[in-house]
């Protein structure tokens, strides 16, 4: 007879910890420099004027002013303005 209760799939791993990627800030919030205004994965919203990208793809702002979000040719773009 058995000793120990049989583990399933679900039972021997742990899903890991959320990345907390995403919108930081909204369109037209006013935000400081260095500040950053969102996290993702891969190049999804492109850095305008008055914002920087990240090594690992963070938007974030270089002075201080208000978010302004568009579009240009179909690409998300992040400004501060």
């Amino acid at each position: 007879m058995s000793t120990h209760k049989q583990g399933g799939k679900a039972s021997q791993h742990v899903s890991p910890a959320g990345k907390r990627l995403g919108m930081k800030v909204s369109n037209g919030e006013s935000v400081g420099a260095g500040e950053i205004l969102i996290r993702q994965r891969g190049t999804k919203f492109h850095a305008g004027t008055g914002a920087k990208k990240g090594r690992d793809h963070t938007i974030y702002s270089v002075r201080v002013g208000k978010v302004k979000m568009s579009q240009k040719y179909g690409k998300g773009i992040i400004s501060i303005t």
